[in-house]
Formats: C-alpha cells, structure tokens, sequence
C-alpha cells in the first residue's frame, strides 16, 4: 500500500507508539515491536508529545523507545517511521520556528538524519497555511523530512494548504490522520474525506479501535477492566449506538471466527482513502487480533450491517 500520491510503501497496519513510554516500558515496547516487524509490519506511528501527559514524563519518551530500538536493531532502512510535531508542552503551535525545532528534537530522539512521514500534530488557526507549508517544504528541501502530513484537520484548511502548496510548487500533504472509527464516524466522513479522495490523499486513523472499546471488553454488564483507557472507552456505552455495534461486530466475528477487533478494524480499512488504520498494544499478547485484520475481508452484507448500526 502507497500512502497518497508518494512512493511510501506501507503495511496495511500502523502500530501505535502512544502506548511506548505509557503503559509500555521499554523492554515490552521493543517486545511489541519486534513482534508486528517480524509479522511483516514496517509503519510505525508516534509523536514528540508521547507520552507527556504521565507524571513525570516531559514528552518524547515515545520517540527515544523508538529510536533505541531502531539503533538496537539496525533495521532503520526497514521501517517508516512517522511522527507529528505541534502538540508538545515546550513546542505548541505551527509557526515555523516552532516546526524546525520541534522537527530537530524529534530527530535527536529517534536517532535518524531523515523522517520517512511527518505530520502537523493540530491544527493551529493562529498560523496562516503560508507559514507552516513553507517550513514543512524548507524540512523536505534539506531532507530532513521525506514526505508531510496533517492530523486533526478541517476540510476546509485542508484544502487551503494543498492549494498553496500547488500554486507555489512546494511540498504537500500526502495523507491525513483523523479520529475514525466505527463509533466515531461523523468527524471524517463528508467534507474532510471528500477532500482526501479528491486530492488523492490516504487517511491513516487514530482511535481505530475507540480506545478499546471496539475490543468488545468494555460491555454493559461486563465488570472493570484494569485499564488506563477504560474511562475513555466505557463512553461509548452511553451512546445508544455503542452496545449495538457491539452485537453487530459479535455476529460478523463469529461468522469469520475472528476477534471483534480485528472485524472493527477490517470495517475500518475497507473504507474509501483508508490506506492504515493506527493500533497500540501494550503487550505482545494483544497484536494477533490487530494483524489479523489485514488478512480478513468482510462480504458486503456485513459491511452494511456494520454501516447500519453505526451510522
């Protein structure tokens, strides 16, 4: 799979880092990666302000796992190492000198010369697309950055940057990184994805799998589960559509002997621009459901029973 209009080559399953630095110390990071790098993955998602919000954590502990584990392993040329600048405590914001420096840090931690994707984190409305496009495209020129890419986006900024990046002949989004998944369907489907098909664009999601939720471990009538994501997924049982994608992602489960997980995920990737949905595990344990997705085709009936109920 090619990100956009690059010649990125991906697999069809991004692993998180968000959880490296978090719930995963090092030696269980190195452990999930080597596991989905054995099973033939090569796209690895991060940014500087993992995992900043721990106490005691400064950001960037994500990255420095990383790109211990790359230096460990010697297989940098094997992996597409993504990460995302504008969101960390001492680098908010998009104006250029925020970008270059926060770029720097983050080449400094993963121990690489070239970031293969880089995305801005969020948007910043108080930067004009001519500043922070022009920065990006000055990174690519000096080729500390291969290709750009933008999270959490409007459709409408969006489309502002790609065409200033055309009129000037500079560097351009290739992908997009949106929270989307079966129970969060509205923030990217209509405008935002019409503009990623339009431009040619890929999409790469966040919270594919709802922070756990759409693992099926979070039920109604289920007990606690010791989680740092449990209050986050537990949401989902407020919404009215919640319990019945669960029943819907039962049926299509059982059906392909699958783990809900990796039906959610299959939905997620079957969709239009969807190139590779983002996943974390913690544990090694907790990537089979998540790789298997890649190999699981959903008929179209279940796809519409998925759409249905989540709608």
């Amino acid at each position: 799979m090619t990100l956009g209009t690059s010649d990125l080559t991906v697999s069809p399953l991004a692993l998180g880092g968000n959880v490296f630095g978090w719930t995963a110390d090092e030696a269980q990071s190195f452990a999930v990666l080597d596991a989905y790098t054995a099973a033939g993955g090569n796209f690895v998602d991060t940014a500087d302000v993992y995992s900043a919000w721990v106490p005691g954590n400064a950001g960037g502990e994500s990255e420095a796992i990383i790109g211990n584990w790359l230096r460990s392993r010697g297989n940098r040329e094997d992996i597409v190492v993504a990460t995302k600048v504008g969101q960390h405590p001492d680098a908010s914001g998009l104006k250029a000198s925020t970008i270059k420096a926060a770029t720097e840090q983050s080449l400094r931690r993963l121990g690489i010369e070239r970031i293969d994707l880089l995305y801005t984190h969020r948007d910043d409305p108080h930067t004009p697309v001519e500043e922070f496009v022009t920065a990006l495209d000055e990174l690519v020129r000096e080729g500390k950055v291969r290709e750009i890419a933008a999270s959490n986006i409007s459709a409408e900024r969006l489309t502002e940057a790609l065409e200033f990046s055309a009129r000037e002949g500079l560097a351009s989004y290739i992908a997009v990184q949106p929270h989307y998944n079966l129970v969060s369907r509205a923030t990217y489907e209509g405008p935002l994805a019409d503009v990623v098909a339009a431009h040619g664009l890929s999409s790469v999601p966040y919270y594919a799998l709802a922070s756990g939720f759409l693992t099926g471990k979070y039920r109604l009538d289920g007990g606690a589960v010791e989680s740092a994501r449990a209050q986050g997924a537990a949401r989902y049982l407020e919404d009215p559509r919640g319990p019945k994608v669960l029943a819907a992602l039962d049926q299509v489960a059982e059906a392909h002997g699958a783990e809900l997980a990796s039906v959610a995920l299959a939905w997620l990737s079957a969709q239009p621009t969807v190139a590779a949905p983002i996943a974390s595990a913690r544990t090694v344990e907790q990537l089979p459901p998540l790789l298997a997705a890649a190999r699981l085709r959903l008929t179209a009936e279940q796809l519409a029973l998925l759409d249905s109920v989540s709608a």
